[in-house]
């Protein structure tokens, strides 16, 4: 097979790949989310089989546990969380009235210093760009919702994706290996590191960011209630589960953090300790949980994953947020083989022994 061939025979697979996770959109998110289980759990099935168990036996254990772990937490968690975003939701216009009281005389001083025509200008470009920033996210979540959480979808997932997670898990190795046993015999060898580096990807991310999340939404919940923040709990645990979206969770939490804070406390010492709950929780981030939990070769660029998150959500609802970072893993992974096998190529120097791109591997490494 040629070159050429091979070319297309790829660009097909892919299309096709996608055409049908399209096609099917409707009915995969349970299938999806039992397969990202049972990729999660696997480390454990493998640690208690290396113990003596057998697969069947472990896959049992860890599937039972997780799942009554989560239906614990569901129970627990939710009803707190429903009751106090209902609470805060009914206060939300109390809190923008007393917002608008301890902000404006200071507002009011800093538009003084601004020409009339400057302020009109500016408050155009905002209002029409917030109109069409409104109009975006809005479209985005229609999609996530209508695609994602509809009824049927829902009863799936609650019945479908135990049973899709156990049999998934119990038979992971043997998928993996027939998997492996399909590989064209002359590129088994670089699709397998690619495949590695995938894993060794998602598993930065995917379980490390998980842990990095639910620590920092416990972090900033029980410090913001400690404060004495309203509703400081909901705020703080959607701010840590919302931080996989880099950036954007911090930056939002922080604003309904203050805003809430200077409702309540005014401009004070208690507004600054609700500061430094955020302060100490990104320092807590950035130099402990996701060094130790997540590292520094996951090779995900921030930009990158809010570009697939907004961009599978908008395209495939729910599904397409579940599936955004794996993609941009093999994507991210692909592009890097691409540029080795590019650097070390003819193509890049025509001269007959240019180390380039052997070098440039070693320095990454």
């Amino acid at each position: 097979m040629t070159l050429r061939q091979q070319a297309r025979f790829w660009l097909i697979f892919i299309v096709g790949f996608f055409f049908l996770v399209w096609l099917f959109s409707s009915i995969l998110l349970p299938f999806v989310a039992g397969m990202a289980i049972a990729y999660f759990l696997d480390p454990l099935a493998d640690k208690l089989e290396a113990r003596g168990a057998s697969r069947t036996v472990a896959t049992s254990i860890i599937t039972v546990l997780f799942f009554l772990v989560f239906i614990l937490v569901l129970l627990l968690i939710v009803p707190m969380i429903g009751s106090q975003l209902a609470g805060f939701l009914e206060r939300l216009p109390g809190y923008v009235d007393a917002l608008r009281t301890n902000v404006a005389p200071y507002l009011q001083h800093v538009l003084d210093r601004v020409a009339p025509e400057t302020l009109q200008s500016v408050s155009d470009a905002v209002k029409g760009q917030s109109a069409n920033a409104l109009k975006w996210i809005g479209n985005v979540l229609t999609n996530v919702l209508s695609g994602g959480l509809a009824l049927l979808n829902f009863i799936s997932l609650l019945f479908i994706t135990p049973v899709v997670s156990f049999y998934l898990l119990r038979d992971w190795d043997k998928i993996v290996a027939k998997v492996d046993s399909y590989l064209p015999r002359h590129s088994a060898t670089d699709i397998r590191q690619c495949a590695r580096e995938i894993d060794d990807t998602l598993a930065g991310f995917v379980r490390g960011q998980a842990s990095v999340c639910v620590l920092l939404g416990l972090f900033y919940g029980l410090g913001l209630t400690l404060v004495g923040l309203e509703f400081g709990f909901v705020i703080g645990l959607m701010t840590g589960l919302v931080s996989f979206v880099p950036y954007f969770g911090m930056f939002a939490g922080f604003a309904v953090g203050m805003g809430v804070a200077i409702a309540q406390f005014g401009f004070g010492l208690d507004l600054g300790l609700v500061a430094l709950v955020f302060g100490i929780g990104q320092i807590l981030e950035g130099n402990f949980l996701t060094p130790k939990l997540v590292g520094d070769k996951v090779g995900l660029h921030a930009v990158w994953v809010m570009f697939a998150l907004l961009a599978g959500g908008a395209v495939f609802g729910l599904l397409g947020v579940m599936l955004a970072v794996p993609v941009a893993a093999v994507i991210g992974v692909l592009v890097r083989y691409g540029l080795r096998q590019y650097l070390s190529s003819r193509l890049y120097d025509h001269g007959p022994d240019h180390p380039r791109g052997d070098a440039i591997e070693d320095g990454e490494n």
